[in-house]
């Protein structure tokens, strides 16, 4: 059984985000780059169906610049047994980056893809719905628990009412909610084991992905500053200033 694992690239999220001065975007020049949490919640999951003996390889892929493949040796010594960088310096919409993955599970041919359910750089949460649509495949969405069996896939997922259980033939996309696991910690040895795993680069024209990126985004704007809080008496007196504010 063979896992591909969706592994994207984001500011870090301890970093606080600084908007551009000209709002073209936020400045991510020294700024910390790590994997994107979700994903790495998911690939925590797949090496431990490779520890369960359920998995045999585990595949990490990323689609960035050329100069995330520091990024992907982290995903290897956490223990991945393969990498794909698909290169580009273009800023990836969720379709295109389904379009991508769907072409690499038409090389790879896996019996389940996993990702998180969303970046926290656009917080989507529509890559691995899309990917699953364009593969013809079934999908199981926000898995808090996951289980693989008989050529099938349950997956338990937190809704509004409660815990929903989901039942998936394979091959099938899973995407992966906070409450999954804990990502273990990654060890010296295994960052030098790391550097000698094969890791495949590609470039994105090379897969004759068309482009759907259809939205632009015209200007970035931090949120406004919060006002100093001020006291009221009594719940007259807070009624008055909310509607001096505009806000009742």
């Amino acid at each position: 059984m063979k896992i591909l694992v969706a592994y994207k690239r984001v500011v870090d999220y301890n970093v606080r985000i600084q908007v551009k001065p000209d709002g073209s975007g936020v400045v991510t020049d020294g700024v910390k780059l790590s994997p994107n949490p979700f994903d790495e919640i998911a690939l925590e999951e797949a090496l431990r169906l490779r520890d369960k003996g359920i998995a045999t390889e585990v595949v990490v892929a990323t689609i960035a610049p050329a100069d995330a493949q520091a990024h992907l040796r982290t995903g290897l010594a956490m223990g991945a047994n393969r990498a794909i960088h698909v290169v580009t310096d273009q800023a990836i919409q969720p379709l295109t980056a389904a379009r991508t993955l769907l072409k690499l599970v038409e090389k790879e041919s896996p019996d389940l893809v996993i990702l998180g359910k969303q970046a926290i750089d656009d917080d989507a949460n529509q890559t691995g719905q899309m990917l699953a649509t364009l593969w013809g495949r079934p999908q199981a969405t926000f898995a808090g628990k996951l289980d693989i069996a008989d050529g099938k896939a349950t997956v338990v997922r937190e809704v509004d009412a409660g815990l929903e259980p989901l039942e998936v033939d394979l091959p099938a996309v899973v995407t992966t909610d906070l409450r999954l696991n804990e990502p273990r910690f990654i060890k010296l040895p295994d960052i030098m084991k790391a550097k000698s795993k094969p890791l495949e680069t590609l470039p994105l024209a090379a897969l004759g992905v068309e482009s759907a990126d259809t939205h632009k985004t015209t200007h970035y704007a931090p949120p406004a500053k919060r006002s100093k809080g001020v006291m009221v008496k009594d719940a007259a007196e807070l009624v008055a200033a909310l509607k001096q504010k505009g806000l009742l």
